[in-house]
């Protein structure tokens, strides 16, 4: 079987010359009605200048200074000099507080188990305490922080807490 070049074959049908575009004919239309336009347009102006009102010319040319209007100041009501003078009686009630708080954070059988959670406590900047409870079930080690004179100081460490992963810290009453 022969083999063909393809690769300098120059391909069958095409004019290898390109055809030169064809001229456009000068577009009389668009001229005309630009013309008529800028005819329309001059005609106008002139057609404005010619019929001006001379009174009202010569009052743009010279504008008359506006006068000068006073403005009466308000006098303030009686009602408003009564109330800026007037003193209001308030009482005001002390919250009690329920006694102090504590928060613990965990329950533990271990005391290693308590350990590791009071030094993830300690990572997050707060102070902890181990306490071992002894009950029915055996020996517990709780972990706390507290105590705390208000449940707002409680629960603004345990956001704390809970920013470093540690949650299911609980806020009870100080007993």
């Amino acid at each position: 079987m022969a083999q063909h070049d393809y690769i300098n074959k120059k391909p069958a049908g095409r004019n290898s010359k390109k055809q030169a575009p064809a001229k456009k004919p000068f577009p009389i239309l668009l001229v005309l009605v630009a013309l008529i336009l800028f005819g329309g347009f001059a005609y106008g102006l002139w057609f404005i200048k010619s019929n001006a009102d001379p009174k009202l010319v010569e009052k743009q040319a010279n504008p008359t200074p506006a006068k000068k209007v006073e403005v009466a100041i308000p006098r303030t009501p009686e009602f408003i000099k009564e109330i800026r003078e007037h003193e209001i009686q308030v009482e005001v009630k002390e919250i009690e507080q329920k006694g102090p708080y504590v928060m613990q954070c965990g329950s533990f059988k271990t005391h290693a188990q308590a350990e590791s959670l009071k030094a993830k406590i300690a990572f997050a900047g707060l102070i902890s305490e181990i306490k071992e409870a002894k009950g029915s079930n055996g020996i517990w080690y709780k972990v706390r922080l507290g105590p705390y004179k208000t449940k707002r100081q409680a629960e603004s460490d345990k956001n704390k807490l809970k920013r470093v992963k540690i949650v299911g810290c609980g806020i009870w009453g100080w007993t």
